[in-house]
């Protein structure tokens, strides 16, 4: 039998909405989008395991074959803004792991991007942090007014050339820790991914993850990317604003030096 990564939920609801979330992610291979790792047995309804990759340093080559391959990934679009994967259970919140991060149902479906980034993302999170004594009433103020320029369209900005005008199949937690280079370094996709939450949403928040924590050979990805989906035209200015859930998200784990991150990035766009 070959090696495997035992992975532990705390609900088996949790457990089927991350399985769910993989087999999503992986209909986009045939189209050329990046491999995931595969769910290779189900011992316990809160266990499964994990087909194991050797990770290594990437070399250019796998970069350049991760950004080509996340960009069709990207492509393969969802119904709507903060779709959850069809086979997200469905006997209980649109809700995923500890973070509790809010999904949204077709029938609730926002408009707009922006829409759907300052409701779900933005606002979820800060709430959550000013009831549990974070932020006080004129932080929160801060990202209530980057809030209303996501909606009013100001901050909105085109999807990359190969999704189109609809929503990205977003990975939806694409920090460095999640992206596997097999040290074979044969995979035709560059990477393999794991431990997703993936959703509907616009592919420059998973770029922007990529760049939070230090991806190794980040420009090679993002020059990639580019060449096979041509990014709209100032996204390194909008790099910051992507990553105001993600670091909002670290403040409501975590606290710490998030908290000011976030505030500094949210006051850049208010």
């Amino acid at each position: 039998m070959s090696e495997t990564y035992v992975k532990t939920f705390t609900s088996p609801d949790e457990a089927a909405a991350e399985a769910a979330g993989l087999e999503w992610l992986a209909e986009a291979e045939d189209a050329g989008g990046t491999r995931i790792a595969r769910v290779v047995a189900r011992p316990r309804p809160t266990v499964f395991e994990l087909e194991f990759i050797s990770d290594a340093a990437p070399s250019a080559a796998q970069a350049e074959r991760f950004g080509r391959s996340l960009a069709h990934t990207h492509a393969a679009g969802a119904s709507h803004w903060g779709a959850p994967s069809p086979g997200f259970p469905a006997n209980g919140p649109l809700r995923m792991g500890r973070s509790r991060t809010p999904f949204v149902p077709a029938a609730e479906a926002p408009d707009s991007w922006g829409e759907f980034f300052a409701e779900y993302r933005i606002r979820d999170y800060v709430q959550r942090i000013v009831d549990a004594g974070g932020y006080d009433g004129s932080e929160a103020a801060v990202f209530e007014r980057v809030c209303d320029r996501l909606e009013d369209g100001t901050l909105g900005s085109p999807q990359p050339a190969l999704v189109g005008d609809g929503p990205a199949r977003l990975h939806g937690d694409l920090w460095a820790g999640n992206v596997l280079w097999p040290r074979d370094r044969s995979e035709p996709t560059g990477a393999v991914l794991i431990d997703a939450n993936p959703h509907g949403g616009h592919a420059e928040t998973d770029l922007a993850l990529l760049a939070l924590f230090g991806l190794p050979r980040l420009e090679t990805v993002l020059a990639a990317y580019d060449a096979e989906s041509r990014l709209a035209a100032g996204w390194q200015e909008r790099v910051e604003l992507h990553q105001l859930a993600p670091l909002l998200l670290h403040v409501l784990l975590f606290g710490g030096s998030y908290t000011d991150a976030a505030l500094r990035a949210a006051r850049r766009y208010a």
